[in-house]
Formats: C-alpha cells, structure tokens, sequence
C-alpha cells in the first residue's frame, strides 16, 4: 500500500495519511484510468479491509475497517492526529515543478494548508504573512502592496519595476510589475512559499522567492458546495462583514467537472478625518470569484479552463497622523483607490506513468487607480491621481520525471509579454493637469532545465540553469513638449541575454533528516522611469544567494519537526522607487547591497490533539556601496534597505477535542512580532516604523459539516505603526503611520453540503 498511496499522492497533489501503519504492508490492486481519488481509493481498497474519508479539501485519511460496533455514546475525547507511529504520505512540494517529496527538497519551504487560510474569516494575503515570519509587505491597501520575503525589499512605493516575489495560481503567473493583487483565498488546497532566489525556474521577479496558491481542482464525479459568513465590529470602527461560496458541479461523469468560488468582503472603517468632519473614512469592499472546467480526455489528458476576477474599492487610505489624536488624520481630499484584476488560463496536463508534460498558458489584466492628497500649505486642496494598467500574457510548456528520493528533472520553456501604461495627474479638485507619464513592455523567451542525479545513497546533486532573451521598449507619456524635444532620444529599446546557474546538494543523515546546501541567481529587467518631468532608463538588478539549512520532520504530521537556515545574498544595481524633488514618486538604481539572514521554525505535538509552533527570522540588509546621489544614505542607520524587520518572530497554537459524539471543537491562537524597520533608504524616507505584536484566536464548534466560528484579531487593541507613509506629498512636513485595525471580533458560520 506504501507505494500505491505515495504514487496517487504525487499524481493528483493531494494529501494522504494511513492512521494504522500495518495497513502499509497490506497488497492493493494496481489502479490505472482517469478516475477522482475517492474512486482511485475505492478500488485500491476494495478488500483490502480498510476505509478512507476525506478529512478536509485536499486531505484524506486510509484507516482499518473496524467491525460493526454496538453504538454506544463515547465519552469525550480528542480527535487523533497522525502520528509517528502512524506514517502519513509525504508531502509533496508542487512548488519545485517536479513534485519532490518535501524530505527531499533541498531548500526553505514554508506549507500552509488551505483551510488554515479561512479559519476565522481570514482570506487575503495578510492570512499568509500571518502565519509565515519570512513574509512581509508593505501597508497602503489592499490591491496596493508589495511583498518581500527573506529580508530582499527595495522599497516602499509601486512604481515601474517588477516585484521581488513571484505570484502564482497553480502555474499562473499573477503580475510581472504590478501590486499584489490581494487574492481572497477562499476554497484552496494549499500555499507554497518557496525562499531565496528561485531564478531557475521561475525566471525574473523572484528575487526574494515566489508564492505559489494551489486551488482545489474540480471533482467530475461528485456534487459538493460550501458556504460560509460572518459579520465583524471593531473598536473605534465601523462594522464588516463577509459571505463566501463553492460549488462542484459534475457536468459529465468521470469526464467533465465544474467548480467555481465567489465571495465578497465589506471590511469597515476605523481611521477619522478630523479636517473633513468625517469617521471610519477607510472602508474597502471586494467582490471576486473564479470558476475552471475540467475535462478528462482519453487516458492520460486533462484540460483546465479557469478564470478570475477580482475588484476592490476602497473608500479612503489607512493611514493617520503621528502626532494627532490616536487613528485620525487631516486631509482635505479623499484618498480613495480602485483595484481590477482578471485572469483566464488553460492549462494541459499529459501523464504517462512518472512523466508528466504540462502547458499553461494566461491572460492577465491589472487596473490600479490611486489617490494622493497633494494640497500645499495655504493651498487650495489638490489631488495626484496614479494609474497603473497592466496586460500580461505567458506560456509555459515543461516536461518532467518525478523518481525516488528526490531523483528526476524538470525541461522548459516560456514566454512573457509584458505591458505597462502609468499615467499620473496632479491638481487641484476638479482642475487635474496630465503629469509625466511612462510606458515599458517587455518580452521575454526563456529556457530552462534542473535535475537531481544521486552521488551516493543519501547524498545527492541539484543543477539547474535558465538562459533569458528578453527585448525591452518603453517612452514616456504626457511629456511636456519643451523637454520631448530635449529628451527625444532617452528610449528603453534594448536586447540582453540573462544567463541564471544554480546549484544544491543535499544529504539524509537520519530517516526525515537533511542537510542542504544551495547556490541560485535572481534578477529584474530595467526600464524607463519618471523623475520630475523627465524620462529616465534604470538597469537590470541581479542577486545571488548562498545558502545552508536543516530540516527534520514535516509540520503538523510529526510529532516534532525543526528546520533552520542561514543565508548570505549579494545584490548589485539595486532598483527602488522612491520620492523626487516634487514629492512624486521615481525609479532609479540606487547602487549595491547585501542581506544576512537567518531562519527558524520548531512544531511540536505534547499531546495528540495539542500543536505548538514557534519562528523567527533575523535580517540585517545594507546598501554598502550607493551611488553618488545616494551617498548620503550611508550615514549611520539610513542605510538599511527598507521595510523588513531585523527581527520578526511567530508563535502558534492549535487544540482540538471532541466534545461529543456528534460535536468537536478547535482552538487556534498566534502571535507575531514586527520588529523595527525604515520606510526606505536615506534621510527623506528614513522614517522608523515596526516594533510591534499582533495577536489572534479562533473557535470553532460544530460538526465536519457544520459550525460555528467566534474570532477575534489584534486582542490587546495595539495602534503600533506598520507602515510610516501617508501621502508622499507630506514627507517633509509631516510624520505618518499606519496603525493595526483594532481589536476586531468577528461571528462566523460555515456549512458543507
């Protein structure tokens, strides 16, 4: 049975534990055809004298068929979770393009379970970096934020450049040089962080690492659908609420499956505008869904069609006054900003035995609108609106062979076609003049391979390359016709060719142990900026990182599991958006830098029912060598590369027990620490912010199919300062931050049909 669950496993991407682990020897027919994994299951144990359940989306559970027993009312008690005396199905990180086993993956890899991402009423991004010290970003709004992992952040702003993190849905790529989209994460299977550089793979904007959200597929075979609500108040705020749904949909037996996801999320405010008069200014509304087909074609084709759709508005930004009465703010204008985003994908999956060819291929659509109130001293009120319009198109095609003990390869190739329009204008109300804009696209045709081939046993080696022709273009927009005549030849039309090695080895010292060690290169393509009312190019940025960790066990399957790392990272031609003379915000390169860190996170399971976690990250990232207009940026503490914490530190708990036959309960509680960082580099942006808890609980009772969820976020009502920027218009004059939402308690129901 060990091979046979191993194998359905790694084909389907789910999850798989074995409660008794005499059933591992037990023989089970060989099982071939395109079936669902509970008909897969079925078969393989048709006499075998076990069961299965699905336990939650993604997650089954083989246990020994027990005689009929006379039904008699048990006494209370908790539900048991594997064990090590119980071996679960490894899991399997997709992450990596070839579904290597986690116990094989040389490198940091953070997992988290999709249910864990809703448990509460969470959803968005924020759910990942609550639960992952690594990951961090910026605070303007939702739609609107960066995310930095490992310590690698360039700056505060969204301007032209590309993220530091790739983002992916499956093997969609979600933005090239746009914001976090902000996804709510309703009906996922999985979150996949993977740490470092992952330039092989992954190619460009994978500086820090890459996010990689897998959905639930659709089920042709049976019919399910999920609901869930809640309604939320906050402290000194307005109140929220929140509605979200499933439904699978089997259209054709065995053959053709639909299921499709929609939600929508009315998160109140709490910020007061004392100039205006006005209360609770910053409320956000988000309403989205996606939905893919499924089809089984023959006996080794699958084809997906999927498409998302998400939009956000929010009313007026989060920020408030350092100085002024606890979560207000003056402003004379409303600093409101408006999120689109839409992708359609198809995805194509061959498998024949242990190789598995995949092409995607997605379409994707980004629209940010944004608000800056930009009234001088003694002025009349003016307003600077930014709009980023983004169309991304790529390809993938990669063929792959999954072996034992991490052996196998992974061949590819993509296409990217990348476009960007940011438009700006700045005036006063209702009298908006066009501002310098920039245009840049980018094309990009890459191929790439990794391998892992064994040196002995328990030892082996990884390498990999990428090799990337990427043509640039790119003009300015609204140029004022004065400097268009000066400026005439400053074009981003170019051609580069991006070599990106890597290597790792990696040696099993114990069963569930391993030592690793890696070596990998990231970088980002240049383009054109604005800075004043002119136009300017910015260079390719590039990283390497070199690397050394640990791991043992696998969280929340063993009954203890550790890993740790430590990493050096080397970072030349730094890009990074910042403020210019004017107060709008530019792009340029900022010089030379390099990034210590060091990672660690310890689960442990005293009690079978009783999870502990604990994590902690230490950064310390420094310009060293700037350029001359950044020399400056070099005094004392001013140097350090913005917005991630020196030190940031998780620590989680989870409890479940039955209360009665029909009734079971879970309790999970977090804390996380923010530690001190600077808004960006040199004395203008060199505004302190971090150096704060935050805090949640979550209760859940109530059956498999029904419950009833009571949360809370922010327990002790900290305001803290996640984020020390309001209107770059303000820099100079006055100091800002962004506070916590306050203590916050939400009501919530979930049921499954």
């Amino acid at each position: 049975m060990r091979e046979a669950m191993v194998a359905l496993g790694r084909q389907t991407g789910v999850s798989i534990s074995v409660a008794d682990a005499g059933l591992w020897r037990q023989r089970v027919p060989a099982v071939r055809g395109h079936l669902s994994v509970a008909d897969a299951l079925r078969r393989m144990l048709d006499g075998s004298g076990a069961t299965f359940a699905a336990i939650a989306p993604g997650v089954w559970r083989v246990m020994r068929q027990p005689p009929p027993p006379p039904r008699l009312r048990p006494a209370p008690h908790p539900a048991p979770p594997p064990t090590e005396d119980a071996p679960a199905t490894e899991i399997v990180v997709t992450a990596s393009k070839r579904d290597m086993r986690l116990g094989d993956y040389p490198g940091v890899v953070n997992l988290i379970d999709g249910n864990a991402l809703v448990f509460g009423g969470e959803g968005g991004t924020e759910a990942i970096s609550r639960r992952l010290a690594s990951v961090s970003s910026t605070h303007l709004g939702a739609g609107r934020n960066k995310l930095f992992i490992r310590g690698i952040a360039d700056s505060s702003f969204t301007g032209p450049t590309q993220a530091t993190v790739g983002q992916y849905l499956g093997d969609m790529r979600l933005n090239y040089n746009a914001p976090d989209p902000d996804l709510r994460l309703y009906d996922v299977a999985s979150v996949e962080v993977l740490e470092g550089p992952q330039g092989t793979l992954y190619g460009a904007g994978s500086l820090g690492g890459i996010i990689r959200v897998r959905r639930n597929d659709p089920d042709p075979d049976r019919f399910a659908a999920t609901l869930s609500a809640g309604i939320a108040t906050t402290a000194h705020g307005a109140e929220s609420g929140d509605a979200g749904a499933m439904l699978n949909l089997p259209l054709l037996h065995e053959r053709i499956g639909l299921r499709a996801v929609g939600y929508a999320v009315s998160d109140g405010g709490y910020i007061d505008d004392r100039a205006r008069g006005l209360d609770d200014i910053n409320r956000t509304r988000t309403l989205g869904g996606r939905a893919t087909l499924r089809a089984l074609a023959g006996e080794s084709w699958t084809i997906d069609i999927g498409g998302t759709f998400q939009r956000i508005n929010g009313e007026d930004s989060q920020y408030a006054d350092l100085d002024g009465p606890s979560l207000s703010r003056e402003s004379l204008v409303a600093q409101d900003f408006h999120s689109r985003y839409a992708l359609g994908d198809l995805v194509v999956t061959g498998t024949w035995d242990d190789l598995i060819f995949r092409s995607s291929t997605g379409i994707v659509r980004q629209r940010l609108s944004e608000s800056y109130d930009a009234t001088q001293p003694d002025g009349p009120p003016s307003l600077f609106r930014q709009r980023n319009r983004t169309s991304l198109v790529s390809t993938e095609n990669r063929l792959s062979r999954a072996m034992q003990d991490g052996l196998g390869w992974v061949v590819g190739t993509s296409f990217i076609h990348n476009s960007a329009r940011l438009t700006r204008s700045l005036g006063s109300i209702g009298r908006p003049r066009p501002a310098t804009g920039v245009r840049n696209e980018i094309d990009e045709l890459t191929l790439y391979g990794e391998a892992t081939v064994a040196l002995r046993p328990g030892l082996a080696l990884t390498g990999g390359g990428r090799i990337t022709h990427a043509r640039l273009s790119g003009a300015g927009l609204d140029v004022a016709p004065e400097i268009a005549l000066t400026r005439a030849g400053v074009q981003a039309d170019r051609r580069e060719t991006i070599l990106l090695p890597s290597f790792a080895i990696s040696a099993h010292a114990l069963p569930g142990l391993i030592f690793f060690g890696r070596y990998q290169k990231g970088f980002r393509p240049g383009g054109l900026a604005i800075s004043d009312d002119f136009v300017r190019r910015f260079r390719n940025d590039s990283i390497a990182t070199l690397e050394s960790g640990v791991r043992y066990g696998a969280p929340g399957r063993s009954r203890f599991d550790f890993a740790a790392s430590m990493a050096y990272t080397r970072w030349n031609n730094v890009q990074a958006d910042f403020v210019d003379g004017s107060g709008l915000p530019t792009t340029a390169n900022i010089g030379n830098g390099r990034i210590y860190s060091l990672d660690a996170r310890a689960g442990w399971r005293p009690l079978p029912n009783l999870g502990l976690e604990l994590a902690a990250v230490l950064n310390e990232g420094k310009l060293t060598d700037p350029t001359p207009a950044f020399r400056l940026a070099t005094l004392a503490t001013l140097s350090h590369l913005p917005n991630v914490a020196q030190l940031a530190a998780r620590a989680g708990l989870d409890y479940r027990a039955m209360l009665s036959d029909a009734l079971d309960m879970r309790l999970s509680a977090s804390a996380r620490y923010v530690g001190k960082s600077r808004l960006g580099v040199g004395p203008v942006l060199g505004a302190a912010q971090g150096d704060y808890l935050d805090s949640a609980l979550t209760l859940r009772i109530g059956r498999p199919d029904l419950g009833l969820t009571l949360g809370a976020t922010n327990l002790f009502d900290t305001v803290g300062n996640r984020f020390a920027l309001g209107s770059p218009f303000d820099l100079s004059r006055k100091e800002a931050i962004t506070p916590l939402r306050p203590r916050t308690i939400r009501l919530g129901i979930d049921r499954r049909f």
